[in-house]
């Protein structure tokens, strides 16, 4: 049997090898401090889960919920983009409640693509961003990610040199995996060049709130006219520790957003109505939570970067999200970044996503996610210490036999 034409278009899971050593060394009873998933072990706030329990005894809440989202939910989510960025959304026609920020992205691909057309997508970045839409039939067109002018340059390449020309950039910032942010006179800059160009703007800002700077990440949407070309993806899931709860949302420019709209309700009826009410609670209530859940990653952050430098690997403190984004130490840097993955599984029982599973330009790099406490990420450091130290032994006595030979040769 042949195989079906979209999975042909996607490629092997470069994650799934490292996972699958993972889970046979567990199966061998071994100890896995484990920093490759993105997956929040923090506990939810007890306010949202005590409406989430309140909720679900209502038996009119077991029935078919609104694909759109419940109204509540989506007033909910206006009040937070008023109040954290002071941009107004009309919460019938511009904002869409969607189960987390994967499946908006993949659904507004869907959405918008037709067979061939063209998208451009920072690298390395988020699986979804670039799948979303090979799944869709379209065509990736990759440019290297960054904030500065170097950027806008390859976009304008981009689009001189791409037919058809693209019709959508998709941004990520604070990003993942690299964890760079953006500013206002970025997205100036990007709004501006897309209105000129007829060019979709699709930002994912699910790590608005993960922050550990003063300035907290801005939204596109405070650009003027932003609206009129762009749709913003945000989640709830790191923001308050609410990942499998999958709720998320797209807000912006209301054609785009109907699109959105139209093809999710062919495809489901919304999230459970508990999830969305304690979903709203979450956006409405106290967001003392959501400092402490902050302060929680950035221990974590600064703990990380202070133990494994100690243990011979630098890694530059992120300025944002849950990841930091580590260069691959000089002696293994040939090795790759799914090699050395494989191997500081294997020699030091730490788990980390290879790089080169967010794109090309990710090689060289792994991604470390913040979501072990302090105890265990100094354990990790104390064995990635211990693998070093003997991994430079052993080249050491590699390399001394065949010096003395070659003396002795002379």
């Amino acid at each position: 049997m042949q195989d079906f034409h979209r999975i042909k278009r996607l490629p092997p899971y470069v994650f799934e090898e490292v996972n699958r050593l993972k889970a046979e060394a567990r199966t061998r009873g071994e100890d896995i401090v484990d920093f490759g998933m993105g997956n929040p072990d923090m506990p939810t706030p007890d306010h949202i889960v005590e409406k989430l329990i309140e909720t679900v005894r209502k038996p009119r809440t077991n029935r078919y919920s609104a694909s759109r989202g419940i109204p509540g939910l989506r007033k909910a989510q206006a009040a937070y983009y008023a109040r954290r960025f002071g941009v107004k959304l009309d919460p019938d026609r511009q904002i869409v409640a969607t189960l987390g920020s994967k499946e908006g992205f993949a659904n507004i691909a869907q959405a918008i693509t037709g067979p061939g057309d063209f998208v451009l997508v920072p690298n390395p970045t988020y699986p979804i961003h670039e799948f979303g839409f090979i799944i869709s039939g379209g065509v990736i067109r990759h440019l290297p990610v960054s904030t500065g002018s170097d950027f806008m340059r390859s976009v304008d390449h981009a689009l001189r040199h791409s037919v058809p020309k693209p019709i959508a950039l998709v941004l990520n910032f604070p990003s993942n995996p690299t964890a760079l942010v953006a500013d206002l006179d970025f997205y100036t800059e990007v709004v501006t060049y897309a209105k000129r160009h007829d060019l979709i703007l699709l930002s994912d800002l699910a790590y608005a709130e993960i922050y550990y700077d003063d300035a907290p990440p801005p939204s596109i949407l405070q650009v003027p006219g932003a609206i009129d070309v762009a749709v913003e993806f945000t989640s709830l899931s790191k923001t308050y520790a609410m990942p499998g709860w999958r709720m998320g949302f797209a807000v912006g420019n209301e054609r785009l957003i109907g699109a959105l709209a139209r093809v999710k309700s062919y495809l489901d009826y919304g999230a459970f109505t508990p999830i969305q009410v304690a979903a709203a609670a979450a956006l409405n209530g106290s967001q003392d939570c959501i400092d402490d859940i902050r302060g929680i990653y950035k221990t974590r952050r600064d703990c990380l970067v202070e133990a494994l430098g100690r243990a011979g690997w630098e890694i530059p403190p992120p300025p944002a999200t849950m990841f930091a984004w580590a260069p691959i130490p000089e002696p293994y840097r040939a090795l790759g970044s799914l090699e050395f993955s494989k191997l500081l599984l294997e020699k030091a029982s730490v788990a980390v996503s290879p790089g080169i599973g967010f794109g090309e330009y990710g090689e060289g790099y792994v991604r470390i996610a913040l979501v072990e406490n302090e105890q265990r990420i100094r354990q990790a450091a104390r064995n990635i210490r211990k693998f070093i130290g003997e991994e430079a032994a052993d080249t050491m006595h590699n390399v001394i036999p065949i010096a003395s030979s070659q003396t002795r040769s002379r």
